[in-house]
């Protein structure tokens, strides 16, 4: 009797421990549903891509061409004056001579200035345009992960959002097929 009460407690006492495993993963609402492992066989990452729009400012040279705003010179004012000056002398005797060198000078002053102010002209030059733009970024991320894996000799595949290692825990439902 000894001989079989060796063999019979250990049989007694690993069953016992593998219903205190079970009993540690059975769901409260005791609706046959319980958990168990499942060993991984495989898992492979899935790649999405993911676009982000970034705000960037874009700036460029545009050319532009401007009106120079006039501009009198001293020198074309004081150039008009002498030559309206000598020419007037050259007129009329005595203070006609002086009425007229005066003139001369305020007359080819004021002639001197204005083709002075004329030459302003046209140039041109560059100004900065800038606009803001949405650029758009990709990168290739893992979305997610495929994994096969087996639970008492059955191959499962799913996909999850985490790689769960070498063992994955799995509730386990059961109900009647009708």
């Amino acid at each position: 009797m000894t001989k079989w009460l060796f063999p019979a407690l250990a049989l007694s006492m690993i069953a016992t421990g593998v219903c205190a495993q079970d009993a540690r993963y059975q769901n409260q609402n005791d609706d046959n549903t319980h958990y168990g492992w499942a060993d991984v066989l495989r898992v492979d990452p899935v790649y999405g891509v993911a676009r982000t729009e970034v705000p960037r400012q874009e700036c460029y040279d545009q050319p532009v061409v401007r009106q120079a705003p006039p501009q009198g010179s001293a020198a074309g004012t004081i150039l008009g004056a002498v030559v309206g000056g000598v020419l007037g002398s050259t007129v009329g005797k005595g203070d006609g001579r002086t009425a007229a060198t005066v003139a001369g000078a305020v007359a080819g002053g004021a002639v001197g200035n204005s083709v002075s102010a004329s030459g302003g002209g046209e140039y041109q030059t560059t100004e900065t345009h800038c606009r803001q733009v949405n650029a758009v970024s990709e990168q290739r991320r893992i979305m997610g992960y495929d994994v096969e894996y087996r639970y008492r000799g059955e191959v499962y595949l799913s996909r999850l959002n985490y790689d769960p290692g070498e063992r994955l825990r799995v509730r386990v439902s059961v109900s009647p097929a009708d």
